[in-house]
C-alpha cells in the first residue's frame, strides 16, 4: 500500500470488494462480515438478493442498486460518499464482484480519484468448479458468458478452437444444452468436459466426459435444464511446429462462412492454423461459391 493509501485509509475513505456466497450462506466469511457490518453504504448488483443476505446477518445498511445499465452513472454517488471520509461496500448477486460481474468502471474511477481499493476475497464459481474438475489448471482461459444467439456462439467457439488451455464459461440453464451441441459441432465429440451445477447448493451436480457424454448426461437428467453452470472444457493439443497444414482448413473454413463474412472467417482461420490469410480468404471464396 503507498503512503497516499495509508492516508486515505486512516481518514476512512475506502471501497471493499467484497465477495459473497454463490450458494451456501456459510461460505462468507468471517472478514466480510466483519466489513459488511462496518461499512456505510452497500452498493449492491441488486439490492432485494443483497437485502435477503443482509437480513440473514442481521444488518441493515443504506443501500444503492449498482448494477450493468446504470454503473457509470454511480460513480459519483460512491465518490461523494468516499470522499466523506466514509467506506463503501461493492458486492455481486454472488460470488467475486467484477469476475463476469459489473463493478469494474467503479474500481477504476475510484482508484483514479486517489482512493484506496481493498479486496476481500471468498467464493468465486469458477475456481471452486476448476478445483474439482480434474483438468490442467496450470493455464485456464475464462470467457465468461458465450453470445446467446448460435450464430454468435458457434463462432465464438471457433476462435477458442485451437486455444491449449483449459477453457471456462458460464451459462445459464435454458441455453446450457445448446452449447453443449455446439461444443460438440466446433470442438468434436470426444473433447474433455466438466460442468458443475448449482455449486455448493443442496443439489450440487458434476458431469463430465467427453462432450457428446456430458450432452447425453444433461439430456437424461431430469433437472439438468436446472441452476446456473460452470462450463470447463480441456484445452486443444498442441500442434507441432510447422503442422498448420495439416488442420482440415476447408472444415474450418465451411464452418465459419455460414455465420460470418469470407473476410472475418479467413482472418480466424488464418489464426487457428497459422497458415496465410489471403490465401485462405481465397479458399473460403471458393468453399463459398460451391
Amino acid at each position: 500500500m503507498s503512503g497516499s493509501d495509508r492516508v486515505r485509509q486512516e481518514e476512512g475513505g475506502l471501497l471493499y470488494v467484497v465477495a459473497t456466497p454463490i450458494g451456501n450462506l456459510d461460505d462468507l466469511s468471517e472478514r466480510a462480515l466483519q466489513v459488511l457490518s462496518k461499512v456505510d453504504l452497500v452498493a449492491a448488483e441488486d439490492t432485494r438478493h443483497t437485502g435477503r443476505l443482509l437480513q440473514h446477518l442481521g444488518l441493515s445498511k443504506q443501500m444503492i442498486a449498482l448494477h450493468d445499465h446504470n454503473e457509470r452513472g454511480r460513480v459519483a454517488k460512491i465518490l461523494e460518499v468516499l470522499g466523506e471520509g466514509r467506506q463503501v461496500a461493492l458486492v455481486s448477486d454472488a460470488g467475486t464482484p467484477l469476475i463476469s460481474d459489473p463493478g469494474y468502471i467503479v474500481v477504476r474511477e475510484v482508484r483514479a480519484a486517489g482512493f484506496p481499493v481493498s479486496p476481500i476475497p471468498g467464493p468465486c464459481a469458477l475456481v471452486a468448479a476448476l478445483s474439482v474438475a480434474g483438468l490442467p489448471t496450470d493455464r485456464f482461459l475464462f470467457a465468461g458468458f458465450l453470445p446467446a444467439k448460435g450464430s454468435g456462439r458457434r463462432s465464438a467457439l471457433t476462435e477458442l478452437s485451437a486455444e491449449t488451455a483449459t477453457l471456462v464459461f458460464y451459462e445459464s440453464p435454458h441455453r446450457i444444452t445448446d452449447l453443449m451441441a455446439d461444443l460438440v459441432t466446433v470442438f468434436g465429440a470426444e473433447r474433455e468436459c466438466v460442468l458443475g451445477r448449482e455449486l455448493t447448493k443442496t443439489f450440487e451436480t458434476f458431469y463430465a466426459g467427453s462432450a457428446e457424454a456430458v450432452l447425453a448426461q444433461l439430456q437424461g437428467d431430469p433437472h439438468g435444464a436446472r441452476g446456473e453452470f460452470v462450463v470447463m472444457v480441456h484445452g486443444a493439443a498442441p500442434l507441432p511446429a510447422g503442422e498448420g497444414a495439416s488442420l482440415d482448413t476447408d472444415k474450418l473454413l465451411g464452418l465459419l462462412i455460414k455465420e460470418l463474412p469470407v473476410k472475418k472467417a479467413a482472418r480466424i482461420a488464418a489464426e487457428v492454423s497459422g497458415l496465410g490469410k489471403n490465401e485462405l480468404y481465397q479458399r473460403a471464396l471458393e468453399l463459398k461459391g460451391n
